[in-house]
């Protein structure tokens, strides 16, 4: 069959066999009659928040939510070489260091090939230990034998089980030893991280039940110009989604960005036209970033758009907002915008200082340095509103910007909610139209 017909992807159907016998040692068959089966109410359940394991990262325990529940199944996938086992190593090494046994498993590495690597990390703990191994049985059977915290199985690709007569990283095979890993976490309470590959589209690769089996999926991406790595939660059922980390790469391993705004601002060049500083909103953190604007007379019969980390169609819709709004008229000029630090952005609270930013580079006129701009903009050139208006501008502030233009409707919702603007320690002016901003840059 070409294309699925339920999700409408081509080629994701494989033929593979049956599994027809299954061993009764396996963890994944697992069987217990209905007497064994005690249903409990909910104040009889242990969930407390203090048992969650620090991994020594303050970046990761933002992405998983506070720390590592115990029992949880995570799945971290990400481009080969992104660094997920160098984070996950480094991970292992900080939760043995507190005292807790840590057992890492290996598919694609021997163990010679681990010391290398580790060796480049620094001192391990020998709570952590190392197994290099794909048989998902043994593996299944030693865990529920050394009862370890914390678990990490690199990689899912990698692990087989007799009982599927196909190849490893097929998806019977990769679905099969999720299945079983997971009835392994949950019953002996081991929280386990499994190493998932990616297709060339950045999704996991395997089967579409390997993020449904799993509680909670992790991307590692790479900011392609600055060598850094940001780690994305996609789904997290113990803390929240589109949380990010910041990290970047090291001699020595990774290292943790605290403070990515200044990171991502620095180098950045002082009274240059065509540039604009904006605020993003990722999950609970704010992050500063630059918006670069250059509009140049085209040399051809059709004026070029050209968006580098921003939607096409959405550069497209503002210039014509210019137009026809703001009396912009950029229909015989070239326009090319570019997102600064390699970042993807599709939140609308850009839009402003992508407007700005063409406007600055249209009057060749430098917009204040110490100025930071967000607000989405609408067909009829009307500023909307966005959301967490107030910790946008209290990261302005903290980073010693001195003005903050936004949406007119966020400055009233401030006043209204009782919050005194004098006290965030940074000049606020609200516009409600596109074509006041002429006047307030």
């Amino acid at each position: 069959m070409g294309q699925c017909p339920t999700c409408k992807a081509w080629g994701a159907f494989s033929e593979e066999p049956v599994i027809k016998n299954v061993s009764s040692s396996g963890a994944g068959s697992a069987r217990r009659s209905y007497e064994q089966i005690k249903p409990v109410s909910i104040n009889e359940i242990n969930a407390d928040e203090d048992e969650r394991i620090d991994t020594g990262f303050e970046e990761f325990q933002r992405v998983l939510g506070g720390g590592i529940v115990p029992g949880s199944l995570v799945l971290i996938g990400g481009d080969p070489g992104i660094g997920k086992s160098t984070l996950l190593l480094q991970a292992a090494g900080n939760v043995a260091a507190a005292g807790r046994s840590v057992i890492y498993i290996s598919g694609e590495e021997s163990l010679r090939q681990i010391k290398l690597r580790a060796d480049r990390i620094g001192r391990l703990s020998d709570n952590l230990k190392f197994v290099s191994d794909t048989d998902i049985d043994r593996i299944t059977d030693m865990l529920g034998q050394k009862h370890p915290d914390l678990c990490i199985i690199d990689s899912i690709q990698t692990m087989h089980t007799e009982d599927a007569q196909s190849v490893p990283g097929s998806v019977t095979q990769v679905r099969e030893c999720t299945q079983r890993l997971m009835i392994s976490a949950k019953t002996n309470a081991i929280a386990t991280f499994l190493v998932g590959h990616v297709t060339k589209e950045g999704t996991v690769a395997g089967p579409r039940v390997l993020e449904h089996i799993v509680d909670t999926v992790i991307y590692f991406e790479s900011g392609d110009q600055f060598g850094y790595r940001i780690l994305r939660s996609a789904k997290n059922r113990f803390g929240a989604t589109n949380e990010v980390g910041v990290f970047e790469m090291r001699e020595e391993g990774l290292r943790e960005v605290r403070n990515p705004s200044e990171y991502l601002l620095e180098g950045r060049p002082v009274n240059a036209t065509g540039a604009a500083v904006t605020c993003l909103i990722e999950g609970s953190r704010a992050m500063l970033l630059e918006v670069q604007g250059l509009v140049a007379e085209t040399q051809f019969n059709l004026a070029r758009r050209q968006a580098n980390g921003m939607d096409y169609n959405r550069l497209s819709m503002l210039i014509a907002v210019l137009s026809k709004r703001a009396g912009l008229n950029l229909n015989a000029l070239d326009a090319y915008v570019n997102i600064a630090g390699g970042l993807r952005v599709t939140q609308p609270a850009v839009d402003l200082a992508v407007c700005a930013a063409l406007i600055s580079a249209f009057k060749n006129k430098a917009i204040p340095s110490d100025t930071v701009i967000f607000g989405e903009v609408g067909l009829s050139g009307e500023v909307r509103a966005v959301p967490q208006a107030e910790e946008r501008i209290k990261e302005a502030a903290k980073l010693g910007f001195g003005r903050v233009i936004m949406p007119e409707i966020n400055v009233n919702g401030l006043k209204r909610s009782g919050t005194d603007v004098a006290k965030l320690g940074i000049q606020i002016e609200g516009i409600r139209y596109i074509g006041e901003l002429f006047a307030v840059l």
